[in-house]
């Protein structure tokens, strides 16, 4: 088994290009047996000449050049068109001359410079060899040659169609892997502002709120201890973005565990924020990225609270069901000077609540984000449940 498999990685890295040997070999083969000898290519119309020492020579050139005809397309062609001219100036009419226009085929696929150039020279050098087969032949028609040239200028065109459709699936290719740096760089970008941010505004709430508590070393030693835990939460969700750049890793980080959203709603209360928390349901067996989306909208909007409302109550509802999970939070208004701080919050950088849309929108889900009449505003979201991570 095992050697199977490195032969199909063998023939995987060879391409195409390990059929022609074989092929220049049975071609070869097949120009001196009795059945096929002689039944090849006739052009200009030359009377049958048994093989002989030359004969050989032609029908070697025409097929064993086969063998690099995709590293050196153009001196495979020169051989084989060599071959193929003592072929039919000598009568010998060999089933070799099917390689001729394979070799054609070839040289419009893989040459890559001088391209018109060789079409000039090819398209000049056959004009010779079609009057000396009219000289030396019962004089054929013009039309055969002009006939004959065409059906190699076909074998022409369709090596040049290969080529084209292999650039333009090269391109493609490009194309696609570039999409795809650009949604993962906008992935991980989305991650780093979620747990970033989210932790970063609890720290700085928490010291600003320290230097007040100078004259209460209980509550001051309580509000570094949580600027300290914060740090450390930071710390570890950041070594887990790090570790999704390792090749190894699954393309999406895995739901967060049970319990994390009570803890994210502890976290902001120790920040100053207070927080009403309920959660209805449990998760259900196979969410998917549900659960990681629905963290996500939570996180986002305790820190814009934070951020924007520091001291407005806040509610988080988040209710599970088999189908979907749903997700509001509200953070109530404080007045004029507050509607201004939610309008700022709802524009943002672009990054927060329109990053959360987007998670949602590749769910299949659905996001809104408003301002109330009181100056407060509310999150609401809907994800459906089972999606594949």
């Amino acid at each position: 088994m095992i050697r199977l498999s490195r032969l199909t990685e063998l023939w995987r890295r060879s391409g195409t290009g390990v059929w022609y040997l074989p092929l220049a070999l049975l071609l070869f083969t097949a120009s001196f047996l009795p059945g096929f000898r002689s039944n090849g290519t006739e052009l200009g119309g030359l009377p049958n000449r048994p093989f002989d020492t030359l004969a050989i020579a032609a029908v070697a050139l025409q097929c064993l050049p086969l063998a690099g005809r995709r590293q050196w397309p153009a001196i495979c062609f020169a051989l084989v068109s060599l071959g193929f001219a003592i072929d039919q100036l000598r009568g010998y009419h060999s089933v070799a001359g099917t390689a001729l226009p394979i070799a054609l085929i070839s040289v419009g696929s893989h040459l890559r410079h001088h391209r018109r150039t060789f079409v000039i020279l090819a398209s000049v050098a056959y004009v010779p060899l079609s009057v000396a087969l009219f000289l030396l032949g019962p004089g054929e028609p013009p039309a055969e040659f002009v006939t004959f040239y065409m059906a190699v200028a076909l074998a022409w065109g369709v090596g040049t169609w290969l080529r084209s459709t292999r650039a333009a699936e090269a391109e493609r290719r490009l194309r696609v892997a570039e999409d795809t740096r650009v949604a993962e760089r906008a992935r991980i970008a989305r991650e780093l502002h979620d747990v970033v941010t989210h932790h970063v505004t609890a720290m700085v709430v928490q010291a600003e709120a320290a230097r007040y508590l100078t004259a209460v070393p209980d509550r001051l030693d309580q509000s570094l201890t949580a600027v300290t835990d914060t740090g450390r939460r930071a710390i570890t969700d950041l070594r887990h973005l790090l570790d999704l750049l390792n090749p190894d890793h699954g393309t999406e980080p895995p739901p967060p565990p049970a319990g994390r959203l009570l803890t994210l709603v502890e976290q902001t209360r120790r920040a100053g924020q207070p927080v009403e928390f309920t959660e209805e349901g449990a998760p259900a067996d196979s969410t998917g990225s549900a659960d990681l989306v629905a963290y996500r909208v939570v996180q986002e909007s305790l820190t814009n609270a934070l951020k924007y409302a520091q001291g407005d109550r806040t509610s988080v509802r988040v209710r599970h069901t088999e189908r979907e999970i749903t997700v509001e939070v509200r953070t109530a208004g404080s007045g004029a000077d507050g509607s201004a701080r939610k309008a700022a919050t709802l524009g943002g950088s672009g990054r927060g609540l329109a990053g959360l849309r987007e998670r949602v929108d590749v769910l299949g889900g659905d996001f809104s984000a408003d301002l109330q009449k009181d100056g407060g505003f509310v999150v609401r979201v809907r994800i459906p449940a089972g999606n594949p991570s």
